[in-house]
């Protein structure tokens, strides 16, 4: 994003586009990492399959009616969720104060530089680690590592510098998509931890969580634009009420994402697993158009109603059908028969 703004979209797409070639290489140069996992099944390895404890009928088809309803919620979820890549950051771009100066602009300049290197070193210490095991056996996987690492801290490098010697501080609108992996990796231990405690609710519960959470994150910007009038093209809107979002939205993705996944898993049987998850990603994809879809509206609705008025729609949708998720959850649970 900082390349896409900064220089060209056409260089940003482009370095993404080389990036995800070397990723490849390292797949296939390193496929043997992995063993049997993702080859056909033998005619062995099927007999084992299916001697799983069979199920009663009734107990298979009510677990993956839970699958087929917690899938209709996540159409909603990802609906909401991923405005991140559209609405919110036109609201990053023409609606907030991203101009800083004084102890504000050195404040930035300090955080942004921290959020850039420190995972960075982070995954290079791991990479390694890892490199000194794996050099040996899969030498071109590691150089394709190697190099895309390379490029990587050159560019890190060469963003803080640019940043600490600019004249002017203008956060890049493109520079708020970092926060939903920064408030994952600061939250996902935290979380982890919960679910392990007795304050750990059924998926349904975490479902409607997640949903409630996201339209929280909506409320803080339809509270925050509340002052833009109709029609209004630019405006300066406090930073922080889109930190406000990323941070519920993350939150609500720790309690749909993983959880949905893990559950997809345990509910399906097993000859039927491969065929849920599709169901499962399927309905993601749904989400992720509806998002676009609806995002698209956002120039008509802030003309003729309110900027507020759009993020108003969808803080109360996701809270709507949280509210239904909470209120299903007694069916839902007895439907998992003892999956928890």
């Amino acid at each position: 994003g900082y390349v896409g703004e900064k220089i060209g979209w056409h260089w940003g797409f482009g370095l993404a586009g080389i990036f995800m070639f070397f990723g490849m290489l390292q797949f296939y140069f390193g496929q043997k990492i992995f063993g049997v996992i993702g080859n056909a099944l033998n005619k062995v390895t099927k007999k084992e399959e299916n001697k799983v404890e069979e199920l009663p009928k009734k107990v298979v088809n009510e677990r993956l009616l839970v699958i087929f309803v917690l899938s209709i919620f996540t159409i909603f979820f990802w609906m909401v969720f991923e405005q991140a890549g559209g609405s919110m950051t036109i609201f990053a771009k023409d609606y907030t104060l991203r101009n800083l100066d004084g102890s504000s602009s050195t404040l930035f300049k300090w955080a942004d530089a921290a959020l850039t290197i420190f995972p960075l070193l982070a995954v290079s210490v791991v990479l390694i680690g890892l490199a000194k095991k794996l050099f040996a056996k899969y030498p071109a996987t590691i150089l394709f590592t190697a190099l895309s690492f390379i490029i990587i801290w050159g560019l890190a490098i060469w963003k803080v510098q640019k940043e600490f010697t600019a004249v002017n501080t203008e956060v890049p609108a493109s520079w708020f998509g970092i926060l939903n992996s920064f408030f994952i990796v600061s939250l996902a231990p935290f979380f982890s931890k919960l679910w392990e405690t007795k304050f750990n609710p059924s998926g349904p519960v975490k479902f409607g969580m997640g949903l409630v959470f996201v339209g929280l994150g909506f409320a803080g910007l339809a509270y925050g634009g509340r002052d833009i009038a109709a029609g209004a093209t630019v405006a300066q809107v406090s930073m922080f009420w889109l930190i406000f979002a990323y941070f519920f939205h993350t939150v609500g993705e720790l309690c749909v994402s993983p959880v949905g996944l893990s559950y997809v898993s345990k509910l399906a049987p097993a000859k039927l697993v491969g065929l849920m998850f599709g169901v499962w990603f399927t309905c993601t994809a749904i989400g992720n158009w509806l998002a676009g879809a609806s995002g698209s509206l956002i120039d008509k609705i802030s003309t003729e109603y309110s900027i507020s008025t759009f993020f108003l729609i969808f803080t109360i949708l996701p809270m709507a059908v949280g509210l239904i998720a909470f209120a299903l959850t007694p069916l839902l649970r007895k439907w998992m028969n003892g999956v928890h």
